[in-house]
């Protein structure tokens, strides 16, 4: 199962505009070692979920892992082959924007060499360039 939100006020919102630096969640604030993202962009839950489970494989299940962003923003979508009008479509997939500079994992627990390489197969994952942090 995805992260999606328990309920929302609104079901659909604005596009609204991606963050270019991130300045609030910028630090590692529960970890050791943690996963920045370098470049702003849209991650979508599946995309969390996979690195997630990358990360998680590669450390063995030992230590702990933090995920610092939520997706609680609704994409929506049209069907395919449908004419321009008639309203914004349907809630399709959730998904988070982050900033450049925000951090979207944190680890503690493991060895820093073990904890590298998990986050370059969970970085792999995710659609914008990331850099690991100490």
């Amino acid at each position: 199962m995805f992260l999606q939100p328990k309920r929302s006020k609104f079901k659909k919102i604005r596009k609204g505009t991606l963050p270019n630096l991130e300045f609030r969640a910028n630090k590692l604030k529960f970890g050791t070692i943690g996963l920045k993202a370098a470049e702003s962009g849209t991650i979508s839950a599946r995309q969390i979920e996979a690195a997630r489970q990358s990360i998680t494989r590669k450390i063995n299940r030992k230590g702990k892992l933090w995920i610092r962003v939520f997706p609680s923003l609704p994409i929506t979508t049209k069907p395919i082959e449908v004419r321009m009008g008639k309203g914004k479509g349907s809630v399709d997939f959730w998904a988070t924007k982050v900033g450049g500079g925000c951090v979207i994992f944190e680890l503690c627990g493991i060895t820093s060499n073990i904890a590298i390489a998990a986050f370059k197969t969970g970085g792999a994952k995710l659609p914008i360039k990331t850099v690991i942090i100490t």
